[in-house]
């Protein structure tokens, strides 16, 4: 016993826009994130080291050992 169903064509699949993202949305994050990556890199790189902005030894413990990983002498 054969069934009969009836086949349907399927729909071509709409394609996703490919416009470019315009540079003022982007510029923000950016600056954003140079920001981050500056303080970070203050922090990991000087902070407690030769220079201080912070009172102890508090950073300096927490990043010693990723100061050492990316090649900064601190003692």
């Amino acid at each position: 016993m054969t069934s009969r169903v009836a086949v349907r064509p399927l729909a071509a699949p709409t394609p996703a826009p490919t416009g470019a993202i315009p540079l003022a949305e982007i510029a923000p994050w950016a600056v954003f994130a140079a920001v981050v990556a500056l303080i970070l890199l203050y922090l990991v790189s000087t902070e407690q080291g030769a220079f201080a902005l912070f009172k102890g030894m508090y950073v300096h413990e927490f990043v010693h050992d990723g100061r050492h990983l990316l090649g900064f002498p601190c003692h």
